[in-house]
């Protein structure tokens, strides 16, 4: 496949949308600190990747099945930035489960969005599931799955990837690889040197790609879907970033890292890399930059209020979708 060329504007709406997701997960922050929201598992330092991936595909076709931290591609496959202020109070018009859920299990089924759960990677078999689905019926679409790396090590990554392998399903897997599984570094958690190596096995395509570079993101998933619905199979992605976060709001990353490394990181963060090369080639000005940040602040302000003054959950709803109810 040909270098994918991305116009001006494809760049720009790129852009806000990863900083978007930065300002949301900044005011999640000040939410929790203040006592407003009860947690926080933040997409700082991985927004580039997301969103980049997520425009790399069709999202009025693919399903996604994304990990809890992947706001940039929840918002970019429709899920409103009001939407996910009420999950994160949990209020009653939470679209992911009405309050019922923690903050990032997201699930919207008008947007194809399916349900993750706190258990991780048991999203992946689905995610082949899916892909079977789609090959049996004939449609044109892909499933794209996410996971950190310490994901890999669970059996549902094995299992979900050696049968999409075997059957040459349409899926992508794209490991969001921020070099920490909570509080283990990456040459803790596996003994091979890339996730992506592990592709091998499963006789599918695997690629690792900076993931801090949106243009190689988005060409990677460019390429992994065309090769899906060509129908020579599954393609295992590994972008690689950091987590500039603490695990959630309830880690202390300190325990474990040091400042040094995390400054240090921070200083190379993906976000304001592409910021400084839509500078540099005269694609973002300061004003169209003010100009974002402003219209991302007045969304936000007005989502937070919204979602703080919305009703709770009703508690008779408690048990709602958990059993079945007779006659049905």
């Amino acid at each position: 496949m040909d270098k994918v060329i991305l116009s001006n504007e494809e760049q720009l709406e790129m852009y806000e949308e990863m900083l978007l997701a930065r300002r949301i997960d900044e005011r999640m922050w000040l939410l929790n600190r203040s006592g407003n929201i009860p947690f926080v598992v933040s997409c700082q330092g991985q927004e580039v990747m997301q969103v980049a991936a997520s425009a790399a595909l069709d999202k009025n076709a693919d399903y996604i099945l994304p990990y809890y931290r992947d706001l940039g591609v929840v918002l970019h496959f429709g899920m409103t930035v009001k939407e996910v202020f009420l999950q994160a109070y949990a209020k009653a018009e939470d679209p992911n489960s009405g309050g019922r859920q923690m903050p990032g299990h997201f699930g919207q089924k008008k947007n194809r969005i399916v349900t993750g759960s706190s258990p991780v990677t048991t999203q992946v078999p689905h995610a082949a599931g899916i892909a079977l689905a789609a090959k049996m019926e004939g449609k044109s679409l892909v499933s794209f799955v996410t996971m950190g790396e310490g994901s890999t090590n669970q059996g549902d990554f094995h299992e979900g990837l050696n049968f999409a392998g075997v059957h040459k399903l349409p899926a992508i897997f794209m490991v969001e690889n921020n070099k920490y599984a909570i509080s283990v570094p990456l040459h803790k958690q596996v003994a091979c040197e890339n996730i992506a190596d592990r592709a091998i096995g499963y006789g599918i395509h695997g690629v690792k790609v900076d993931g801090n570079d949106a243009h190689a993101v988005y060409q990677a998933v460019k390429e992994a879907r065309e090769r899906a619905l060509n129908g020579d199979g599954p393609t295992l992605i590994e972008a690689v970033s950091y987590r500039l976060t603490p695990h959630s709001s309830d880690d202390d990353d300190m325990t474990y890292r040091t400042k040094e490394e995390v400054d240090q990181q921070k200083s190379i963060d993906g976000l304001l890399q592409y910021r400084d090369k839509l500078i540099s080639d005269g694609i973002l000005t300061q004003e169209k930059e003010k100009e974002m940040e402003e219209k991302i602040k007045q969304v936000i302000n007005e989502a937070t209020e919204y979602a703080e003054k919305a009703p709770s959950a009703d508690p008779g709803t408690l048990g709602d979708y958990v059993y079945g109810k007779e006659g049905q």
